[in-house]
């Protein structure tokens, strides 16, 4: 169910902003050209490959909520790292582009010469501001609340073009009012921005991929919770690893030792049941049962007081 909501959210997504992607490609070019703005031409282009990005995004993220299978028994969510990486990626040569162009324009003077642009290209670069910072939130939030790489990835490409459209904005303005090396100061700038956000995108995936542990609060929040189940004493281990999007715990919990094996079992599966259904973004809990009488708590007791003592002394 989790998995179904993951993915009708984030087609639901795509599909909205290819569309306005679409459309925006379409006026930019009709604008740069009408309004002899090279900048905005090449901005029209970086718009249509937003297009392309986004159904890598869909693809990624219908893979990785394919039930799994006797290939994937734990699942498919690691496809949608990949996904997530080769948007990075691609936002990374994105930036790369635009910085190239930034200081080739700088070293061989061709600012210089440029063909000024008029009020046309200047108010396509403004709409394409507007609406691309608006699918930059709008895919944001979609990420935030699925927690998809992928979609955070296409969200900052979103935002990657918007920052290209700042730089338009200011080339154009700037050629207007007769200072165009503006243009290519922000291309800079703005490459700087883009190579940033490429390179978060792209460890944040390859953390998903390598088992990383989830956040200590998260890891802090779970642990609470396995403490205030019925019959857990205490939490005597607590191991959580990323898988995609989703979190795998392992938890090491001490009952009663004098308990059957059944009761005992019964509380290892509440806390099982329990921690999936308070954390949506847990996919599974492995719960291990230790003994625990009350010998173990006047160890511990006393072992915290040996500590204070020393403490005490050492002051």
């Amino acid at each position: 169910m989790y998995e179904n909501n993951i993915e009708k959210i984030a087609v639901r997504v795509s599909v909205i902003t290819i569309i306005f992607n679409a459309l925006l490609t379409v006026f930019k070019f009709v604008a740069g050209f009408l309004g002899h703005s090279l900048a905005m031409v090449s901005d029209a282009i970086h718009s249509a490959s937003d297009v392309m990005s986004t159904v890598i995004v869909i693809i990624g993220i219908k893979v990785s909520a394919k039930a799994a299978d006797k290939d994937h028994e734990f699942g498919h969510e690691r496809y949608e790292c990949v996904a997530a990486i080769l948007l990075a990626v691609l936002l990374f040569a994105t930036g790369c582009g635009i910085g190239y162009s930034g200081v080739t324009a700088i070293i061989d003077g061709s600012y210089k010469t440029a063909q000024l642009p008029d009020y046309l290209a200047m108010s396509a670069a403004i709409v394409s501001i507007v609406v691309k910072e608006a699918m930059f939130w709008y895919t944001y939030v979609a990420a935030k609340r699925t927690n998809s790489g992928a979609l955070k990835a296409d969200a900052w490409h979103h935002r990657s073009d918007a920052l290209s459209s700042v730089g338009s904005l200011v080339g154009i303005v700037g050629a207007m009012c007769g200072v165009p090396i503006l243009d290519s100061i922000a291309a800079i700038v703005i490459c700087l921005l883009i190579l940033k956000a490429a390179i978060d995108i792209f460890i944040d995936a390859i953390n998903k991929m390598t088992d990383k542990a989830c956040d200590p609060k998260t890891e802090g929040e779970i642990c609470s919770f396995i403490c205030s189940c019925d019959g857990v004493r205490r939490v005597d281990s607590l191991m959580t690893r990323l898988f995609g999007n989703r979190i795998y715990v392992v938890v090491e919990i001490a009952c009663d030792k004098d308990l059957l094996l059944s009761e005992a079992h019964g509380i290892a599966e509440n806390v099982h049941n329990g921690v999936e259904k308070e954390f949506p973004l847990v996919k599974h809990v492995t719960v291990h049962v230790n003994p625990y009488d009350s010998s173990d708590r006047q160890a511990e007791a006393t072992e915290d007081n040996d500590k204070k003592e020393t403490e005490d002394i050492s002051d």
